[in-house]
């Protein structure tokens, strides 16, 4: 055991660092399982940052667009709050120098996404928006005396006391370990969401849920589990996880057309491409499931200027093989974002006390049924700078000179092969499509396969977030946002609210659902 008085921040993606600077000049420790900027979400995010900066728009219309986005369980308190400070922290980014895509006269260029009434996407030469911004935040951070992070490192478990958390456990990231327990006064959560718990994501490899897992596992309540982001353009060249075509080329005129040539878009809603994720995302599915290769067409809305334009998407592109200027992109769903989470108030607070949560591992009530394209990386800052703002209040640390943990032998390798098997019964049971009979099934693939792995904690949390997605999901009979379900294929007014559960909770709907099929 070490005990410090540094608040502890699981996670280094953009809400970890900027969490860290915002804390400054109070000690705080940064656990990173790989070198800063590797393996973040935040790192691949290609959109932007959602802000109201231009004249012709207004914060009430951002809000306005996120509850519709929402499909009916927006927090319209947090989503007044959140598009009422964007602008602050752009200008913050900025003047810590990011550097976001300006016009000739200095004005903030602003693009437009999906489910948008009006462009306010501030991008960073075209789809870099979240590398450079990471770029940013790890340079401020190196330099920052009150920051220590421990690379190669990752938490694993919370140590409680009741209802208050004491510290937090961590072992190698790089290799096998024994846990060291760190006793800290305060611990803040911004270890990502829980994409790679399917078979096909855009996350990093190591973006399975453990920290939603871990938090639920010493209590915290879990907010809108079910609600999982699919995005319906992630390029299907059968690269894991899949590479991202950024929403942003929708934006600038890109079409959506299946193997015949044909715009199925334009049947399945008014917007076509521009249509809610939700919407694209099933239509893309739909298409693939009937053998119509689905793919993405930039060439007569950007020609050649997607090569200069979308550096990301053409560097794939050419990994790949792809002419994007003469062939259209081959693309395919993706989990992508996962709007549950740890549920925070507008403080960033958990259910726990001592315990705070910021980025995707959080549930803050902005996204609802279907995060508004953008928004992620918007809902990250924002609750970085009032968690730390929160935070700030505790008494000043007694100690807080720099650790150096010792990891004892133990622990083991994750088995690929059931983190295979667990990926693959979400994608196939809890994916885009739902069925009672399905989730069912999903969560006894995930009982058996979370009593045969019981001696790692690290798949055990996985398997915590995995069954409250697909408990939560069983429980709601209707379809909604990012949740469908093929036998209640309607929303219904009555289920128009958010859900809350523990995963005590969502064991004893698993354990039904176990009984029932047997």
């Amino acid at each position: 055991m070490i005990e410090t008085g540094r608040i502890v921040i699981a996670g280094a993606g953009l809400g970890a660092l900027y969490a860290a600077l915002e804390l400054a000049p109070r000690p705080v420790l940064v656990i990173s399982p790989e070198t800063l900027g590797e393996g973040a979400s935040s790192t691949w995010a290609q959109g932007g940052v959602a802000a109201a900066m231009a004249n012709h728009d207004t914060p009430e219309a951002h809000a306005a667009d996120t509850l519709q986005a929402g499909a009916g369980t927006v927090d319209a308190e947090v989503a007044a709050m959140v598009t009422r400070v964007a602008r602050a922290h752009i200008v913050g980014l900025t003047d810590l120098g990011t550097p976001f895509d300006r016009d000739p006269d200095g004005n903030y260029v602003m693009s437009r996404e999906a489910a948008h009434s009006a462009a306010r996407v501030v991008r960073v030469k075209g789809d870099q928006a979240g590398s450079k911004i990471m770029q940013t935040l790890i340079s401020a951070v190196r330099a920052a005396p009150s920051v220590q992070v421990l690379e190669n490192t990752q938490a694993v478990r919370l140590e409680t006391e009741g209802s208050t958390v004491t510290g937090i456990w961590i072992t190698r990231a790089d290799a096998p370990s024994a846990p060291v327990l760190i006793k800290c006064p305060g611990v803040l959560l911004a270890g990502g969401g829980s994409g790679g718990l399917y078979a096909h994501t855009t996350n990093p490899p190591r973006i399975r849920g453990q920290v939603i897992g871990f938090a639920a596992r010493a209590g915290a309540r879990i907010a809108d589990p079910e609600f999982v982001q699919f995005h319906p353009t992630a390029f299907d060249i059968g690269v894991d996880p899949a590479p991202l075509a950024t929403e942003a080329l929708r934006g600038e005129g890109a079409v959506l057309i299946n193997a015949h040539g044909e715009r199925f878009m334009l049947a399945e809603h008014p917007d076509a491409e521009l249509a809610p994720r939700d919407i694209v995302a099933r239509a893309i599915f739909a298409e693939s499931q009937s053998g119509r290769r689905p793919m993405l067409d930039t060439r007569d809305a950007l020609g050649a200027g997607v090569l200069t334009r979308y550096p990301t998407v053409a560097e794939t592109c050419v990994r790949a093989g792809i002419d994007p200027v003469q062939d259209p992109i081959p693309v395919a769903v993706a989990a992508h974002y996962h709007m549950g989470g740890v549920e925070a108030d507008l403080q960033g607070r958990s259910s726990l006390q001592n315990l705070w949560v910021c980025g995707e591992a959080s549930s803050t009530g902005l996204h609802g049924a279907n995060r508004l394209a953008s928004n992620g990386l918007l809902e990250a800052l924002v609750y970085a700078r009032n968690a730390a703002q929160d935070i700030a209040s505790l008494d000043p640390p007694a100690n807080a000179d720099a650790i150096h943990p010792s990891f004892p032998p133990g622990g083991q390798d994750l088995d690929a092969a059931a983190v295979k098997n667990l990926r693959q019964a979400m994608t196939a049971h809890a994916g885009v499509r739902r069925t009672a009979h399905g989730l069912k099934q999903a969560l006894a693939a995930i009982a058996r396969l979370e009593a045969e792995q019981a001696a790692d904690e690290n798949f055990t949390n996985m398997c915590a977030t995995a069954t409250l997605i697909t408990a939560a999901a069983l429980q709601r009979e209707e379809s909604r946002g990012g949740h469908f379900r093929d036998d209640f294929p309607t929303a219904d007014p009555a289920q128009a609210h958010r859900t809350r559960i523990t995963l005590d909770e969502a064991m004893a709907i698993r354990a039904k659902a176990v009984k029932e099929l047997t």
